[in-house]
């Protein structure tokens, strides 16, 4: 295996327009570049802190010594995720050591997208207690003031991603209500960034809840007015050609309207998908906090079965240490269609007792849970309003009113290809 150590200069900054077009060039991103045939490990500096450091993100490219696709690998958007962060770094290093000489194109991996999150063992970051999963572009967003950082590390990330410029701030919604559009008021916060690593597909790698059920989330595919219908529907039928690639029980995610109200579409996945057109979904591993060593090993055959269905690898040559998804994790436990939902929720406050564990399947009307006072008496029970599956229960024993109980499957005849909710206003 040639690799080098993130030493050599940085690339110029241009953009060869992703996998069709590399030739014989390095594939760069901040300090690592790496000639067809290596991998290079280094850094890409996202921002200036007040200490006068720089936060910057670990990266790994792998290039092959053929011209084919890039695939994009993404963990640690929230610090205290570990296993995702585990599946990236074992991706890479097993392409590395086993699989570099057969690679048709690139993989470029972020094991780390939120060291500020990483250095406090925290789904947060210390920039601002909010989630960080949420401030990818969105050109439908309205705001009249500058980003703020979290949003500009964002932006340049998903800039290297796409190839896509992404504006500064700008003004509101036309205060006359005369539908005009809103126009740059600063200079562009983030610009294409690296050469050749410009995606054709990316997975970013996240961990649940507490005993959670491992999946793969597959987004609805948004449309309106910067995407039609039918361009819709060839996006979500190539992403769900990747997802099922990736051998994980799979979760559409929840309706548009409830999707753009929790921000998803700025999510690292959502804004790749949905707004810059390229596939993109979020894998769930399990438990945060603490790294799962056997979901480790089903993500890296996932991330391999991806690679053979883009064209990047062939099957024969995938190392046989990867293995398969199918030989790590056992199906889901029902047949129909699922979606995410976070529920059901209790109409009384208490300590939760669960009837259900993680993994289990419910049909319409069974109980999920006890609420019981603290001296233990019954105050009541939260019922599944329709058929599914238990992902996890929900953290901790005291409930309020309106609280959920725990994330759920549950059966989905949703479109996956709908329009957006703003666009029909």
């Amino acid at each position: 295996m040639d690799e080098s150590d993130g030493n050599e200069p940085d690339g110029d900054g241009s953009e060869d327009g992703g996998s069709g077009d590399r030739d014989d060039r390095a594939v760069s991103l901040g300090t690592a570049s790496a000639a067809p045939g290596e991998v290079a490990r280094g850094w890409f500096e996202v921002a200036e802190l007040p200490t006068g450091a720089v936060e910057r993100l670990p990266v790994v490219v792998a290039n092959g010594s053929r011209d084919g696709p890039v695939l994009w690998l993404t963990g640690g958007v929230h610090g205290d995720e570990a296993t995702g962060v585990a599946v990236v770094q074992d991706a890479v290093a097993t392409l590395a050591e086993d699989a570099l000489a057969a690679l048709a194109g690139a993989v470029v991996a972020v094991p780390v997208v939120s060291p500020a999150g990483l250095r406090r063992n925290s789904r947060h970051t210390y920039y601002a207690d909010e989630d960080p999963n949420r401030h990818f572009p969105d050109a439908d967003a309205e705001s009249a003031r500058p980003p703020k950082l979290q949003e500009r590390i964002d932006a340049r990330l998903y800039a290297a991603i796409t190839g896509e410029t992404v504006e500064g701030a700008v003004e509101g919604p036309a205060s006359a209500g005369d539908g005009s559009d809103r126009e740059p008021v600063d200079p562009p916060i983030a610009e294409p960034a690296g050469t050749g690593v410009v995606a054709d597909a990316l997975i970013d790698c996240h961990t649940a809840g507490v005993a959670s059920e491992p999946f793969a989330i597959r987004d609805r595919v948004l449309f309106g007015e910067r995407r039609s219908e039918d361009d819709a529907v060839a996006l979500s039928d190539e992403l769900g050609r990747l997802v099922d690639a990736f051998g994980f029980p799979t979760l559409r995610e929840y309706p548009a309207a409830e999707y753009v109200e929790e921000d998803l579409q700025r999510s690292t996945a959502g804004a790749v998908l949905n707004e810059a057109g390229i596939p993109a979904f979020t894998a769930e591993l399990g438990a945060h906090s603490v790294v799962d060593d056997a979901l480790v090993e089903a993500g890296v055959a996932g991330v391999f079965a991806v690679a053979v269905e883009m064209g990047i690898l062939a099957a024969e040559d995938v190392p046989e240490s990867a293995g398969t998804p199918s030989d790590r994790l056992d199906p889901a436990p029902v047949e129909f269609p699922v979606r995410r939902f976070r529920g059901p929720t209790t109409d009384v406050s208490g300590l939760l007792r669960h009837r259900v564990a993680a993994g289990d399947a419910f049909a319409e009307g069974d109980v999920l849970a006890d609420v019981v006072s603290a001296t233990g008496r019954s105050r009541g029970t939260v019922r599944a309003d329709r058929d599914g599956y238990v992902l996890g229960r929900a953290e901790g024993l005291a409930v309020y009113e309106g609280d959920p109980i725990g994330n759920l499957a549950v059966r989905d005849d949703g479109d996956l290809v709908v329009a957006r909710e703003d666009d029909d206003e």
